[in-house]
């Protein structure tokens, strides 16, 4: 995939969500075929020979290609929420943001001692929220487990927020 395609198709919305903000519209991404399937086509060649067995996507733009990438993979897909998303027995993992705290689910019998994971989201910013869901997958006894955004913004210096040893991988910088 042309990292330049992908430039070109991602939306910039300036003062969204408060002023001062730059927001990456992903969808844009997403509605073009080209930059979907590339994107797909990019991440399964990350992937395809890790092992992996399972895919977790971030709530909720990381579903998308999470979901995509888990049937290309052969592997399932595994949905991380906010609280009172998921009906079954969850786990949980609570982590401090800028003002308070927010908290990441899964549940409980979702990952086990033999999978292989790879944690997906669409923007890597500060980092907290995959990091997070990093610590809640190894707590679930993950054999192993990779990160993958979309986009990383590296003035932000998310990669901070994981260990040396977490290899973390982007399809494009910011």
């Amino acid at each position: 995939m042309n990292k330049e395609t992908l430039k070109k198709n991602l939306r910039e919305i300036p003062d969204f969500p408060i002023p001062g903000i730059l927001f990456y519209d992903v969808t844009t991404l997403f509605k073009n075929a080209e930059c979907l399937q590339g994107m797909i086509d990019e991440l399964y060649e990350m992937y395809k020979d890790k092992g992996i067995t399972k895919v977790v996507g971030i709530e909720s733009r990381g579903f998308i290609l999470g979901g995509a990438l888990a049937a290309r993979l052969g592997a399932g897909f595994i949905m991380a929420r906010k609280p009172g998303k998921l009906p079954a027995e969850v786990v949980e993992e609570t982590y401090a943001k800028e003002y308070g705290t927010d908290t990441i689910q899964i549940h409980k019998d979702a990952i086990n001692e033999n999978d292989i994971v790879l944690l997906h989201d669409d923007l890597l910013a500060t980092g907290g929220t995959m990091a997070a869901t990093y610590r809640l997958v190894k707590r679930c006894g993950a054999k192993q487990a990779f990160v993958n955004f979309v986009i990383e913004l590296k003035g932000l210096n998310g990669r901070k927020a994981f260990t040396d040893d977490v290899e973390v991988t982007t399809l494009l910088q910011l």
